[in-house]
């Protein structure tokens, strides 16, 4: 017998849409579930949405926080640290507090590449108590930590990133909070493709990159600047970082005989590079030149006397203002040794930019408390015209590109090799 309930419908298929309505009840539980937890975490990483870019409250007594992202680690420490250097001379000198309220410097390491940079950039967003930040040294280390830093309403100064793209009008919203202290590589390539034209009359180049958003870009501002001149590029290599065996890419180069071989790398490949040439057969007689990357004692010890001879493009310290004489010797007081690479001042700079900026828009409160809107920090930032810095004048656009780029170019010599120093004199420079 088939019994029948309601509306013509059997027991099983009742049972059945009973059972379809109570999945379908279930699933919209999880999806409402899933929902909100979605939005949760969307307010959480997009503090801009609900307020701004965030506002840092300090209680009285307690510190402003300043955190640096730099290569503290590994054979480009160099970089880093002297980057760090500036920072602290800068706060000393700035009386080492804001409004009362002492400046709390820490740090984190990106080993100058995009996964440490995107990994200390994580760790400084996830602290609320930072301002602002300073960094990275390598463009590759930015490219992805800006964004994440911005996403927290923390912005960043960078006193070293060169690499074009990071002030690119097309570079997108997440790095709308990042400004720079040092020189584009637009002027840094152009300057070393002039030299090579114009003053060591070579009519052919090679180059060779890492792979570095830093690395590539330098050595294509550099092909296209040079070609314009009139001149051949004859190969534009690539090698990775932590190779050591340079002899394949070398001889490959070797077979276009380039009069100059343009490397703008870092310290352990450049070392490679610079002593490996010497051993090519075919490239006896091409000239060599790295960039600011590898504008450091370390490497001298990385390429040792096969560096001698070869020429730098490097910002030109000789241009800096008086105030930079003050500044080494401070450097040399507190830490016993002269700056070891080229961007010292540069961070320096960002360090006063940052806590000036601070000064302008930190609202102390009658209970001994300074409450800072990063947003407000940031447009302060941006507006800096005609600040005078130890690098120079800077004026930012709106891009964030706020330098007084002066681009040098340095000839090593014996003597630089056995003191273990960076020649701080340079041989051209394409202006009076």
């Amino acid at each position: 017998m088939n019994s029948h309930l309601g509306y013509g419908f059997n027991q099983q298929q009742v049972e059945f849409f009973n059972t379809v309505i109570q999945k379908g009840e279930e699933l919209m539980k999880r999806i409402l579930t899933l929902f909100i937890v979605l939005i949760a975490v969307f307010c959480l990483a997009m503090p801009a949405a609900a307020a701004g870019k965030g506002v840092v409250k300090i209680k009285k007594g307690e510190p402003v926080h300043i955190a640096y992202w730099f290569v503290i680690s590994g054979p480009n420490t160099s970089l880093g640290m002297d980057t760090v250097r500036g920072i602290e001379i800068a706060i000393e000198d700035f009386g080492k507090k804001i409004k009362g309220h002492p400046i709390k410097l820490t740090g984190e390491d990106t080993g100058c590449g995009p996964e440490g940079g995107q990994a200390a950039a994580t760790k400084i967003a996830s602290d609320p108590s930072v301002v602002a930040a300073i960094g990275s040294n390598c463009s590759s280390a930015a490219k992805p930590g800006v964004p994440i830093l911005w996403a927290a309403g923390i912005p960043s100064v960078s006193p070293s990133n060169t690499a074009p793209y990071l002030t690119d009008p097309k570079r997108g919203d997440g790095y709308s909070g990042y400004l720079r202290t040092c020189h584009n590589d637009t002027v840094q390539g152009a300057v070393a493709a002039q030299f090579a034209k114009d003053v060591l009359k070579v009519t052919s180049a090679a180059t060779i990159h890492d792979g570095s958003v830093y690395a590539e870009q330098l050595a294509q501002v550099f092909a296209a600047n040079f070609k314009k001149m009139g001149g051949k590029i004859t190969a534009q290599e690539a090698v990775s970082p932590g190779d050591t065996d340079m002899r394949p890419v070398l001889t490959s180069i070797a077979t276009g005989k380039p009069g100059l071989i343009y490397y703008p790398i870092f310290i352990a490949e450049g070392g490679h590079i610079t002593r490996q040439g010497k051993e090519v057969s075919g490239l006896e007689k091409t000239k060599m030149m790295g960039a600011d990357g590898i504008f450091s004692p370390d490497f001298y010890k990385a390429a040792g006397e096969a560096a001698v001879g070869m020429y730098h493009t490097s910002p030109d310290f000789s241009a800096f203002p008086a105030a930079y004489k003050d500044f080494l010797k401070k450097h040399q007081e507190k830490y016993g040794k002269k700056p070891e690479a080229p961007f010292h001042a540069h961070s320096y700079d960002a360090a006063m930019m940052i806590l000036k900026s601070i000064d302008k828009v930190g609202v102390a409160g009658k209970d001994g408390s300074l409450t800072i809107d990063r947003m407000k920090l940031r447009d302060a930032m941006y507006a800096t015209k005609g600040f005078k810095g130890m690098t120079g004048t800077l004026n930012c656009d709106k891009y964030g590109d706020c330098a007084d780029p002066r681009i040098a170019v340095y000839e090593t010599n014996i003597d630089n090799i056995k003191k273990g120093e960076m020649p701080t004199m340079p041989i051209w420079k394409p202006y009076k």
